[in-house]
């Protein structure tokens, strides 16, 4: 099986892969130079299976893994789920002082994740947003320079950065959350407990209430939320997208009652999968 992840080699992503298909075989790493990426290449049968970062429990929803679900993706579902502790790490091409260090690179995610840090310890760095955490310590570790990475101790075992730091995240027990996709019709296997995720928008968005009313179908029934997450649908301020995860398969009651009902006030909703909870 071929199964796509943010490259290069050495980000959080694959470190998740590498953890979660340890210990089987037949599996082979393809890495994308983006989410996106990955997500198009499972819509266009490049791979079999992607395994992309949903939300983290520090810097929050991944902003371009649901956007390209709602709207770029309509023949991929979400099959599974992963939870993934992590850890960054401050790294460099050569031993440095923090208060030598002019830039620091990485993932707009990581920055975030690291960003009490960076405000405290490297007040003097320019903070620099790129493609992946690996992309950054690869960089770093290869200029040298006075500049830094904040990345995975798998990048900097493979690229030969140095580790300045180790454990710089702003939260203790960091975790992010990877979903699996497939192409869709793809099964999710038949363990539980599960969970739906689904994505709405729709006519009505700015009348009062519209959104209580939305939500109200799933609490009438006793379906838990377990998680809202709203975007912007970039056709202009107030226009939004929400993103909710439930408790339940889609195709039972009463689950499938209330995602018929919702249907009944929006102008859109998508099923973006069923999957067994990580």
């Amino acid at each position: 099986m071929r199964i796509a992840y943010l490259g290069p080699e050495g980000t959080n992503s694959q470190e998740a892969l590498m953890a979660a298909i340890r210990g089987q075989e037949g599996h082979e790493q393809v890495p994308m130079a983006t989410i996106f990426d990955c997500i198009t290449a499972v819509q266009e049968r490049e791979v079999e299976r992607a395994l992309v970062p949903i939300e983290n429990a520090v810097g929050g929803a991944v902003a371009a893994t649901l956007d390209a679900l709602a709207v770029e993706a309509d023949d991929v579902t979400i099959v599974g789920e992963t939870i993934h502790p992590i850890t960054t790490c401050l790294i460099a091409g050569e031993p440095l002082e923090l208060t030598a260090i002019e830039t620091v690179l990485s993932h707009p995610q990581a920055n975030a994740q690291c960003a009490h840090f960076l405000r405290t310890r490297l007040p003097q760095a320019t903070v620099l947003a790129i493609s992946s955490t690996a992309e950054a310590v690869r960089r770093v570790a290869t200029e040298g320079g006075p500049q830094a990475a904040l990345g995975p101790r798998l990048a900097a075992e493979l690229y030969g950065g140095e580790i300045l730091r180790a454990g710089v995240d702003d939260v203790a027990g960091n975790e992010t959350r990877f979903v699996w996709l497939a192409p869709s019709g793809t099964s999710a296997g038949e363990r539980g407990p599960w969970k739906t995720a689904v994505v709405f928008w729709g006519v009505g968005a700015e009348a009062p209430g519209w959104l209580v009313r939305c939500l109200s179908e799933f609490a009438f029934r006793g379906v838990n939320l377990t998680r809202i997450e709203s975007r912007p649908r970039r056709q202009g301020l107030g226009r939004y997208m929400f993103f909710v995860d439930l408790e339940g398969r889609a195709s039972e009651d009463p689950v499938a009652e209330a995602l018929s009902a919702v249907r009944g006030h929006v102008e859109h909703l998508r099923v973006l999968g069923s999957f067994p909870v990580a």
